[in-house]
């Protein structure tokens, strides 16, 4: 278990990768995007939580169009640094069949949480299924994954990271920006 002053050590050391004016800029940039792209197309608009809290809390004001907003609960972490199976929480509440969705989650890095959520609303009857991360790691994908999402508000170089929704091992989703853990 991991103590609270560990986190203060870890967010103390770590390197500022994305100031919150460049977040608040990328999302301005992926709103835009968006509007032009989804402005008549009245999606549901799915956050997959817990990670894309922050980013679809920024991200929906900045949307001037009718929307519906559900959530998804899957994840591969749980609280650690890697991967693993993925085990799904909650399911979307909206019916999916023929609907235009908007998946908004915290980051693309191996692709493979937001494929099994792509491949669910599919097989659900989704009509057109977009994807928009806060973040993206451009580094090689699970070939499984997804490899691209539709709409992405910054990079990031391929390092572990937290801010803005992404955490480290559960804590430090609310740091204001995005910062990479120290590397050994």
């Amino acid at each position: 278990m991991i103590s609270p002053d560990d986190i203060k050590t870890i967010e103390a050391e770590a390197d500022l990768i994305c100031d919150a004016l460049t977040v608040q800029q990328g999302l301005d940039n992926m709103a835009e995007a968006i509007n032009a792209q989804l402005k008549d197309k009245n999606p549901l608009c799915i956050c997959v939580l817990t990670g894309g809290i922050i980013a679809a809390g920024q991200l929906l004001p900045r949307l001037n169009f009718p929307l519906q907003l559900d959530t998804v609960h899957v994840s591969r972490y749980r609280g650690t640094t890697r991967g693993r199976d993925l085990q799904w929480k909650k399911a979307p509440e909206y019916p999916l069949q023929d609907r235009n969705l908007l998946i908004i989650d915290d980051i693309l890095d191996e692709g493979l949480t937001l494929k099994a959520i792509v491949d669910y609303c599919r097989n659900a009857g989704a009509k057109e299924v977009y994807t928009a991360v806060l973040a993206d790691k451009p580094h090689s994908r699970h070939p499984n994954g997804v490899q691209k999402a539709d709409f992405t508000a910054v990079m990031l170089p391929s390092r572990y990271v937290f801010g803005y929704g992404l955490d480290y091992k559960e804590y430090l989703r609310n740091v204001n920006g995005i910062y990479a853990v120290k590397e050994l």
